[in-house]
């Protein structure tokens, strides 16, 4: 077996393509997704993703990852491997602290007839999040929740933005992810008997008097506008978070946590 081509060349056609896959469009062309970083290179291919390619710089990759590598490697089929230079690596790298990897994969399906639920399944609903930091931290909170779905709606970001992979930290992979217009999520919800918790700052009841043990989908807006109206009529139940300070709103991410914890800790308590 041959040793792995070493890149050295910011010019490498190589190179040049990984940094076009930073643009949504050229990823959905190419049907390919960049992913920084071991850890979340392995949690994708544990959930099933399709690795392709690997960009290695040595002089970073620590002596305790090398295993983790070598298990990566071991574990998918067809994977290219690739040596880069440190140059090449920096001008690539998202992260300030990274572990010298970079990889490319073929993206999921997020597609609403894929969806899988318990018995009585917890749920996120995101309307119109703009902000891959937002969408990033949402789905960590997720994965820590243990919520069986993410469901996105007329998002204005793509799931596999570079910036969404890094905020996540790798659970955008673990997450069981859905991407669809509001229509369509309703009714989703609507007919498999899922109750509708709508947040918004004029919401009628505060959200630890609500019954979160139930199958329940939390649904929350952009930060500007808040939910649309196709969800304030569609809500089952219009909840708020009590303001006590001189500003009225939570970031999205911090109030999307707020929410999913109070069903969490209602559950455990059950």
């Amino acid at each position: 077996m041959s040793a792995p081509e070493k890149i050295t060349s910011l010019q490498n056609p190589k190179i040049k393509n990984l940094k076009k896959l930073e643009k949504a469009s050229e990823r959905r062309e190419q049907n390919l997704i960049l992913i920084e970083g071991l850890r979340e290179t392995v949690l994708a291919q544990r959930a099933g993703y399709t690795i392709t390619s690997i960009f290695i710089c040595e002089e970073i990759l620590k002596e305790d990852e090398r295993y983790n590598l070598k298990a990566l490697l071991a574990a998918g089929s067809g994977i290219s491997v690739f040596h880069i230079s440190k140059e090449v690596y920096d001008s690539l790298a998202y992260r300030e602290t990274t572990e010298g990897i970079i990889s490319t994969a073929r993206p999921g399906d997020h597609s609403l007839d894929k969806m899988k639920l318990g018995k009585a399944p917890l749920i996120l609903v995101i309307e119109g999040v703009e902000k891959p930091g937002n969408l990033g931290a949402m789905l960590r909170t997720c994965d820590a929740a243990h919520v069986d779905a993410v469901i996105i709606c007329d998002g204005k970001t793509d799931v596999y933005n570079p910036n969404v992979v890094r905020s996540s930290l790798g659970t955008v992979f673990t997450q069981q992810i859905i991407v669809c217009e509001t229509p369509q999520a309703i009714q989703f919800l609507k007919t498999n008997g899922i109750k509708i918790f709508a947040a918004e700052l004029t919401g009628a009841h505060v959200y630890f008097s609500e019954n979160f043990k139930q199958p329940s989908a939390v649904v929350v807006g952009t930060e500007a506008t808040g939910l649309s109206a196709a969800w304030i009529n569609a809500a089952d139940a219009r909840i708020k978070i009590p303001m006590l300070g001189q500003i009225d709103s939570l970031n999205v991410s911090v109030s999307a946590a707020v929410l999913l914890f109070e069903a969490v800790r209602q559950r455990t308590n059950s």
